[in-house]
């Protein structure tokens, strides 16, 4: 498995990969040609011969990030490609200057709370009705 910086022809296959592991919140197509277009972004992919099976994204400000989305296709869960992802956004916040990465994540996914904990992220405070749906999230830090 390979983890590289997105391009811009990867958007398409972005855009499939949401629909089939989201039903709600899902990124459209002309969310990712937003933040490929803006500067403060940055996103990879993984790769797995020539086919993309997960990706993650987020923006920069000044001294911190804030993951925006990690997504792996369902058959390669739990084979540490998520955690290579989270990895791969870390390294790349550490050479921009960030000192501490931010995210958030729904208060009932356990397994994505299990993986940013094991990533080196600890939860700091809640959200109440932070999603579309009136999920809760827990906003989760990592100090680089």
């Amino acid at each position: 498995m390979l983890v590289r910086e997105w391009k811009f022809e990867d958007i398409l296959v972005l855009t499939a990969l949401e629909e089939q592991c989201f039903e709600t919140d899902r990124w459209s197509y002309r969310t990712f040609a937003a933040c490929y277009e803006n500067a403060a972004f940055r996103g990879v992919v993984a790769v797995e011969g020539d086919e993309i099976i997960g990706y993650g994204g987020m923006t920069i400000a000044a001294d911190s990030a804030d993951i925006e989305n990690v997504l792996v296709a369902e058959r390669y869960r739990r084979g540490g490609v998520a955690s290579a992802i989270v990895a791969a956004l870390a390294e790349l916040a550490r050479g921009e200057g960030v000192g501490d990465m931010f995210l958030e994540v729904r208060v009932s996914n356990a397994p994505a709370m299990s993986l940013y904990l094991k990533c080196g992220f600890s939860g700091v405070y809640a959200r109440p009705r932070y999603y579309s749906d009136g999920e809760d999230c827990l906003v989760m830090k990592r100090t680089l």
